[in-house]
């Protein structure tokens, strides 16, 4: 997400970012045609040119990619087609190992998402099919649309996870593993709160444009509690001789119903700083202090959770 204007907007340092994680043995690479309108896509074809092999690409499709076109977003298959070939064509390649659905969506029945994902899949443009921030309940729905009808199956699902987003520990989570899906976490570091950048009395905004001023509101209470939660986490990660990075990832990764822990470096020094934290174990004793400090189905803020926000949407409820 932050290869491109929305991050790093020099695109040569992008793509040895991207090379450099290679050849630490990353081989997972994960981008959106939204990223940038469509820029990141666009580095990710150009620094795989020559290793496309080397990795199991995966990208998104569904929010807006023109605000005053209502065709160019959604789960309908008329946008899905068309959304596929521009996103093979700025990629670079003739197959996409992993199609995304980035959001559910409340106004197309799931089926026609399926039912069009399918048929990529069956023409050789995409391998697999997943989802991304759905709830509990849209993932099993999802799964018995696709038994029922004998389509493809989402075999992914990709939240939010972190040591101050931890929702989808009560429900999602549970629900994925017990249908044999993959985990794709995104935001290990909470969008960047558990990076060390902000700490008390931090008066500082996003990093980034992509992030929403408003989760960044230092006076809003639920982020004051994010930031007492970062200090005793920081204490914490000190105390066990980690950086408050390498903790926080390791915390995510190590979760037994976690595949991979997706990272957003905008340097190659953020790519850095996250690296050897693929190599750590967590202790019980720091996992039952991270408990302490952020309780297991914990989403300190909830605005962090990023799906179930339709259902509370003021026409939903019954007030």
């Amino acid at each position: 997400m932050m290869f491109g204007p929305w991050g790093n907007e020099d695109e040569a340092d992008s793509v040895r970012i991207i090379h450099r994680a290679l050849d630490a043995g990353i081989n997972f690479v994960d981008t959106a045609d939204v990223y940038s309108a469509g820029v990141s896509e666009e580095i990710v074809g150009k620094a795989l040119k020559d290793r496309r092999e080397d990795v199991f690409l995966a990208t998104k499709f569904f929010m807006p990619m023109d605000q005053d076109d209502p065709n160019q977003r959604g789960g309908r298959r008329r946008w899905i087609i068309r959304a596929v070939e521009n996103s093979l064509r700025r990629l670079g390649t003739d197959h996409i190992d992993l199609y995304q659905v980035h959001r559910p969506s409340p106004e197309t029945d799931v089926s026609e998402t399926l039912g069009a994902l399918s048929d990529l899949v069956h023409q050789g443009k995409v391998r697999y099919i997943g989802s991304s921030s759905y709830s509990g309940s849209q993932i099993v729905e999802a799964q018995w649309v696709s038994r029922e009808r004998r389509m493809e199956r989402f075999v992914t699902e990709q939240p939010p996870y972190s040591l101050l987003v931890r929702g989808i520990e009560e429900d999602v989570l549970p629900t994925v593993r017990r249908h044999g899906m993959g985990t794709l976490t995104y935001s290990p570091l909470a969008g960047g709160w558990l990076s060390g950048r902000y700490r008390k009395h931090a008066t500082e905004g996003p990093a980034s444009a992509a992030r929403p001023r408003a989760r960044f509101d230092m006076s809003a209470p639920a982020n004051q509690r994010k930031l007492d939660a970062v200090e005793q986490l920081a204490g914490l990660a000190e105390k066990a001789g980690l950086t408050l990075i390498e903790l926080a990832v390791a915390f995510v990764i190590n979760h037994p119903g976690v595949t991979s822990a997706i990272i957003g470096p905008r340097t190659m020094g953020q790519l850095e700083a996250f690296l050897p934290a693929a190599d750590v174990t967590l202790s019980s004793d720091v996992l039952d202090a991270i408990d302490e400090i952020v309780p297991p189905g914990v989403t300190v803020n909830p605005v962090d959770n990023s799906y179930g926000d339709f259902a509370l949407r003021a026409d939903q409820r019954r007030r």
